[in-house]
């Protein structure tokens, strides 16, 4: 019949080739979902590295401005999600927490700083999401670090309130601070990771980039060290224990009690506001965040010039990069000690460190996936 469809075997299985390989809608959905979570996922990784830099600096400033109980409260201030403004607000709070009259500047710098975490706290959760949608259809899409950055924001959470609850306690402020910091070195890392080019295979790595990586190792695990010790000095009120330099109080070693200095938990109940420590025990810790800074100094420049001596060249790039962030963290620190802290250039000094380990993350990103 002449408008018969015309049939045979290979009509027909080419037919079912084309059925086989298109795609059904349910799987193209599926595809076009897990295209897009991935996207999301590159996306904010970069706006939640730049956010969580900005929230340790807000966190420092919340600190020096001694503004850390200006809500005496959490995850609100004084009852409210602003600051008391109204008379209603304001009898409530002098009522409810007779002992911490509203300061209203105080109060807004602490807020400010739980506006900006709270909205990071929630660009990481979106991350996580995003990374375990990608994970469908990319079983090498990353999770782990994802999910344990979802963990870490969690427990800052917490952090963020005990530091209020246990009344600015040193041990929960600098705990507080390194969460902070892990923070954004995980983000900073996982951004590194999904945005940079990868070695294919650890064959593909160089050589000479693989025999920086215990060094990188040790330098970042120094420096994560010495920002503790700088966050136990701040918490402390150690910064001016030392008001001078190259000596401590007009001697190069004075009377220190380092026993007392380090006590890491005084029980409950004690307020912490202004510090509790005598001088000795602050020119004890603030000598001890003095020699942390030698060491620092000495492993950073060493394995700096050996970057640039003998580094390919993103090592030498990561080297530079790390020898400049000292440079400035240092000129801060003295710059502190000269002009008795002042506020900008103290809540400088956490930018700095902040920058330092960004730096050091990214050298060693580069000694272990640098291309040969």
């Amino acid at each position: 019949h002449p408008f018969r469809p015309v049939s045979g075997p290979g009509r027909t299985s080419r037919s079912l080739a084309s059925c086989q390989a298109r795609p059904g809608p349910d799987t193209q959905t599926t595809m076009t979902d897990t295209n897009r979570s991935a996207a999301w996922y590159r996306r904010l990784l970069p706006l939640s590295t730049a956010l969580a830099f900005g929230v340790v600096v807000l966190g420092a400033w919340v600190r020096l401005t001694d503004a850390g109980l200006g809500c005496p409260d959490w995850p609100g201030c004084y009852g409210t999600l602003t600051v008391p403004q109204t008379e209603t607000e304001l009898a409530f709070a002098t009522e409810t927490y007779p002992e911490r009259p509203v300061e209203t500047q105080k109060a807004w710098n602490e807020m400010i700083h739980r506006y900006f975490a709270g909205t990071l706290g929630l660009l990481v959760f979106g991350i996580t999401v995003a990374a375990w949608r990608a994970r469908r259809q990319d079983p090498s899409h990353p999770v782990a670090l994802p999910t344990a950055l979802a963990v870490l924001i969690t427990f800052q959470a917490m952090l963020g309130m005990w530091t209020v609850t246990l009344l600015l306690k040193p041990v929960i402020v600098m705990m507080h601070l390194l969460g902070g910091m892990s923070t954004l070195g995980l983000l900073f890392w996982l951004t590194l990771k999904a945005w940079r080019d990868r070695a294919p295979s650890p064959a593909a790595v160089s050589e000479t980039a693989r025999r920086f990586v215990p060094w990188a190792t040790l330098a970042l695990v120094v420096v994560f060290g010495q920002i503790a010790l700088g966050g136990w000095t701040s918490t402390n009120y150690a910064a001016l224990a030392c008001p001078e330099l190259p000596t401590c109080q007009g001697e190069w070693w004075p009377e220190a009690d380092f026993g007392e200095g380090f006590v890491l938990w005084r029980g409950i109940g004690v307020d912490y506001e202004g510090g509790v420590l005598d001088g000795p025990a602050r020119a004890a810790i603030h000598l001890t965040h003095r020699i942390g800074a030698i060491v620092v100094t000495l492993v950073l420049v060493i394995l700096s010039l050996a970057l640039l001596a003998r580094g390919a060249s993103r090592l030498r790039v990561a080297g530079g990069a790390v020898l400049a962030a000292l440079a400035l963290q240092i000129a801060i620190g003295v710059g502190i000690i000269e002009w008795s802290l002042p506020l900008w250039l103290a809540t400088a000094h956490n930018a700095g460190g902040a920058l330092l380990l960004l730096a050091l993350l990214y050298l060693n990103y580069e000694s272990r996936y640098a291309r040969g």
